[in-house]
């Protein structure tokens, strides 16, 4: 039986605080500790380190941003959406009161999920560290204008590419911003990361699909310098002459399954039907 609980949902959004609120008064009835703090407010360090289970009530920003925080304890991690279908948030409402019984008691397995490591190894913000469970994206950091990235796996030099960004995925990640830059699909058990180039212009267009132990160095060539994101949620402004080492993560982000996982593909294929109805539903 679970002991404590940290809900996380998303600050100023009215059916998330209320779903966590409903979720609050669930688990606390049934004798088990219960945290609630918006995930992208100060998350006390005490809430974190004594959680033995994270919900994040939301979409999956939600729990990309709470994946970043269970590390370095890999708490497990539970996402119940709000009604619209992803891919990190395994449960809608219903699903969640359904099965609350089964949750408090530790009936369910984990999964991990490979994280991308990365650390600024020249330039002026030297030593500075990052991890995401997506992507880390070296990006133009003025529109219009292309970057020149120069890119080297372990130590030994691949190409310079002029081109809009390049993108270091992990095998979540690979269905996300990678996907729709031209790079693969991986399985998320996979342990590979992903280097895709965004428009790249007289280079090796392709994605490079690496071995689990290689380490990128991505170099920025441009004078006006980049732009570093992790997850499409945190940004780092590098100068010209910035190297960028990265790697797969020590540390992995966690899921709680309830249910053995149905066929990733098939999900995925769900998914992409939902976001195209989306789309030509919006007129896009």
């Amino acid at each position: 039986m679970l002991k404590r609980i940290l809900i996380l949902r998303p600050e100023g959004i009215a059916p998330a605080v209320t779903l966590a609120a409903r979720i609050a008064e669930a688990v606390k009835q049934s004798g088990v500790e219960v945290g609630v703090e918006g995930v992208w407010g100060k998350v006390p360090p005490d809430l974190l380190s004594s959680a033995e289970l994270i919900i994040c009530v939301g979409g999956d920003g939600t729990v990309l941003r709470a994946a970043r925080l269970a590390v370095p304890r890999s708490v497990p991690i539970l996402g119940v959406n709000m009604g619209r279908l992803g891919f990190l948030t395994s449960l809608n409402r219903d699903a969640f009161f359904a099965q609350v019984d089964r949750i408090l008691a530790r009936e369910w397995e984990v999964e991990e999920r490979l994280m991308v490591a990365a650390t600024v190894t020249e330039g002026e913000a030297m030593g500075q560290t990052f991890i995401g469970l997506n992507d880390i994206v070296l990006s133009r950091r003025s529109p219009g204008r292309p970057v020149y990235v120069e890119l080297a796996v372990d130590d030994e030099r691949v190409a310079l590419y002029r081109c809009d960004g390049m993108i270091v995925a992990t095998p979540t990640g690979s269905t996300g911003y990678s996907l729709s830059a031209g790079g693969p699909i991986l399985a998320p058990v996979e342990r590979h990361l992903v280097v895709t180039p965004v428009s790249a212009h007289l280079a090796i267009g392709r994605s490079l699909v690496l071995e689990p132990s290689s380490t990128v160095t991505l170099s920025v060539r441009s004078d006006e310098g980049a732009i570093l994101t992790v997850d499409g949620q945190e940004d780092l402004s590098l100068s010209g002459g910035a190297s960028v080492s990265l790697m797969a993560s020590e540390h992995a982000a966690c899921f709680a399954l309830l249910d053995q996982p149905s066929s990733f593909f098939g999900h995925l294929a769900e998914r992409l039907e939902v976001q195209l109805s989306s789309a030509m539903n919006n007129g896009d």
